[in-house]
């Protein structure tokens, strides 16, 4: 163990990371890939705003806005 690559990042200190390295180099702490927010994650959904079907809603509504505005202006 005490052979394998380490990180070599610079700490706080100053001094390199004693840590070992992966395939890219870097320990896990200064380097490692993120993993990310799972696939469909339902904790992140605050409220439904951004949703596609809210969207579609706001773009419709602004629609029948449109179409009301005129016609009130026709007559």
């Amino acid at each position: 163990m005490h052979l394998s690559a380490r990180c070599r990042a610079k700490t706080r200190k100053g001094n390199e990371c004693q840590s070992g390295a992966m395939r890219n180099g870097r320990c896990r702490m200064h380097g490692g890939t993120s993993t990310g927010a799972p696939k469909g994650n339902d904790n992140a959904l605050k409220h439904g705003r951004y949703t596609a079907l809210a969207a579609e809603w706001r773009r419709r509504l602004a629609e029948l806005r449109l179409s009301i505005s005129d016609l009130v202006t026709r007559n």
